[in-house]
């Protein structure tokens, strides 16, 4: 029993710190419709800007808003190559997603790996030390949680305003927004901005948890969150009680239980992101053989 209740802490600690970035993945994809690829980028450089930040002795709280700060940067860069230069959605994000690369390296002082063991952390230091002896041991997902719900409730809100809803129609429909004297390619820099604000607040929660920051930590991140996205999208769609974000959140938890699943069964780590590919796979399969039966069912005769 006491190992079935460590894989479903795990499954729900890392789910939630990966609910983050899979809230902003949804953001880029699901409504801009903008596939974009700096978020490869921008998970290991709020991991790296994290690493340095804390190894020099800053809050771990304050190191959490500047990495995310760090992922607007990033984003933001996008969103200008793609609306002011005219670069293509998918090219944008790959430029960037390749300069995060040096960047990163830049950050970390030519260190692939950075370990800062021993130094405070959000899950060390500050109210975690105030729980009890028997909840400190859930630290981890206590703190990952509470971080999630408060990304999800500022993104809600942030979804019903006047923004939030431009940034929605433009995704939809950008001859609306024109047509209300809005730039929608204004829309586009805001929403890449934040999306990949909280991709790199994700990345600097991991690694806080792990204590080290991985430049090549964001290899695969995008699969993650658009399998993420679509299964949560898909499996939920039908389910109003529950607001876009959370759907891609136990997506996401979802996610992290197949892969935790087949780990246990004993496939090696080296077909790890081949799992991660076959899962998207059937998940964009599955989202594609809804959308054809929503379509035909709702047809007229």
């Amino acid at each position: 029993m006491g190992i079935i209740i460590g894989i479903i802490r795990n499954i729900l600690e890392e789910g939630s710190i990966y609910g983050i970035m899979t809230m902003g993945v949804y953001i880029s994809y699901s409504v801009l419709k903008f596939p974009d690829l700096t978020v490869d980028g921008t998970f290991p450089l709020g991991m790296c800007v994290t690493a340095a930040l804390i190894s020099s002795g800053v809050n771990p709280v304050v190191a959490c808003l500047i990495a995310a700060l760090c992922g607007a940067v990033a984003g933001c860069v996008t969103g200008l190559l793609h609306v002011k230069l005219h670069i293509a959605d998918l090219l944008s994000g790959i430029l960037v997603m390749t300069a995060m690369w040096s960047v990163n390296l830049v950050i970390t002082r030519g260190s692939a790996v950075v370990p800062f063991y021993n130094m405070d952390t959000i899950f060390n230091s500050g109210p975690v030390t105030l729980l009890p002896k028997g909840l400190y041991t859930w630290r981890v997902l206590i703190v990952s949680t509470v971080a999630t719900i408060i990304v999800k409730i500022i993104l809600d809100y942030y979804m019903k305003t006047k923004s939030g809803l431009l940034l929605r129609a433009t995704g939809d429909n950008q001859q609306f927004v024109t047509s209300v004297s809005k730039n929608p390619g204004m829309m586009k820099i805001i929403g890449l901005t934040i999306g990949n604000a909280c991709t790199a607040l994700s990345g600097s929660i991991l690694s806080q948890v792990s204590e080290s920051a991985n430049i090549n930590s964001g290899t695969g991140i995008m699969v993650m969150g658009l399998a993420s996205v679509i299964i949560g999208s898909s499996i939920f769609k039908k389910v109003n009680i529950l607001s876009a974000t959370t759907k891609v959140i136990i997506g996401m938890i979802l996610y992290r239980a197949c892969l935790a699943v087949a780990m246990q069964l004993g496939l090696p780590t080296n077909y790890l992101k081949m799992l991660m590919a076959a899962i998207f796979t059937v998940a964009l399969v599955a989202n594609n053989t809804l959308s054809k039966e929503k379509k035909a069912y709702e047809k007229p005769e």
